[in-house]
């Protein structure tokens, strides 16, 4: 099948795809936000940098679209008939990552929590999933550094 946008047109459609600040990962951290919880986004010292991470808490939260890595929902069991076989490595070498990231995180003492793209239709049960996640966590003091 050939691709409905002419070269130019698909590279703009493209471009505009984020991987920050992306919708599901706002309503994410506003549902947080309303639950009184503080993060740090896109800890750069953490394997995979965590879109979404509570240091007192060892708390990872990765917000994943469903495509993109590879979810078992239909969105993200789509395969693309253009360019299939270059897709299909793509996700697969996602999905690799991000369960070694995950892997990397948890041996260093951290819960890892993924949420996808898919499950922010119900927001009361997403709400409800965030709020458990934080009750689960203990929350440590901050740490005063000795000077």
């Amino acid at each position: 099948m050939t691709d409905v946008f002419d070269p130019a047109a698909r590279s703009a459609v493209m471009r505009r795809i984020k991987s920050r600040d992306t919708g599901p990962e706002m309503t994410i951290r506003r549902l947080l936000t309303a639950l009184g919880a503080r993060y740090r986004l896109h800890r750069k010292d953490l394997p995979g940098n965590p879109d979404i991470v509570m240091p007192g808490r060892r708390l990872a939260i990765q917000v994943h679209g469903c495509f993109w890595h590879g979810h078992d929902c239909p969105r993200g069991a789509r395969e693309p008939k253009a360019n299939h076989d270059y897709w299909i490595a793509k996700v697969a070498r996602n999905r690799a990552r991000d369960t070694l990231n995950q892997a990397a995180l948890e041996a260093a003492g951290w819960r890892v929590d993924t949420i996808w793209e898919c499950e922010m239709k119900d927001k009361t049960a997403l709400r409800d999933r965030l709020s458990d996640l934080l009750a689960a966590a203990p929350v440590s003091p901050p740490s005063r550094r000795q000077g």
